[in-house]
């Protein structure tokens, strides 16, 4: 699976030759450095690790340091592995934007979504809330309102909305089309949202 890291930048839009604006994710995406190289015959299978984004050395650990000194490159923050690359690689090698993705190319990109802490059900799984009472609460306009019968089942059934932990979860989008690749500044823009922050981590695959 050909692919490689990034990070997300921000939003855009641009025109495309017919006239159309579009709205565009900008991903900085490497240069990254091939830091593994694994094969069916040493590791049991094939996959390529690729690191981006540099970090400092203090805060990287002995292990670390030892694992990117083999790869002769400076300590990086994102490390990923790709199953079945389907490029030649070796280590140490440096793969930046240009040689992974082309323009018009259609790319899936995960990455981990913003992170709402616990919230309530009207905002968690869109609960009418004020201006409509749930479920008759008169006095409690974003209270879930009842969640079981009575002695039958006697319980609390498995997958009731409710409140709780939302967002920070690891979402992938499919077909995201590539309008356009800066190789010089290694950016490439991709038509449409991805998911995370402006600064999180993304991976790449085609």
């Amino acid at each position: 699976m050909l692919g490689i890291l990034g990070k997300k930048i921000g939003m855009t839009s641009i025109f495309l030759p017919d006239g159309k604006n579009v709205a565009c994710t900008v991903i900085e995406t490497g240069p990254c450095v091939v830091t593994q190289v694994k094969t069916k015959e040493t590791d049991g299978y094939n996959s390529v690790q690729l690191a981006f984004d540099d970090k400092k050395e203090k805060n990287t650990t002995k292990a670390e340091l030892g694992h990117f000194k083999k790869a002769n490159t400076t300590p990086k923050r994102n490390v990923v592995e790709f199953r079945d690359f389907g490029k030649e690689v070796q280590l140490g090698d440096i793969l930046d934007v240009a040689s992974v993705v082309e323009e018009g190319d259609l790319l899936a990109v995960t990455g981990n979504t913003k992170g709402r802490g616990f919230q309530g059900v009207v905002k968690r799984h869109g609960f009418s809330g004020v201006g409509e009472s749930t479920h008759g609460q008169h006095n409690r306009l974003r209270a879930p309102g009842s969640i079981g019968a009575c002695s039958t089942p006697s319980r609390v059934f498995k997958g009731m909305r409710m409140g709780g932990q939302m967002g920070g979860n690891q979402v992938k989008v499919e077909n995201l089309e590539v309008v356009k690749v800066l190789a010089d500044k290694n950016v490439v823009l991709v038509k449409g949202a991805i998911p995370g922050a402006k600064g999180g981590y993304v991976i790449m695959t085609k």
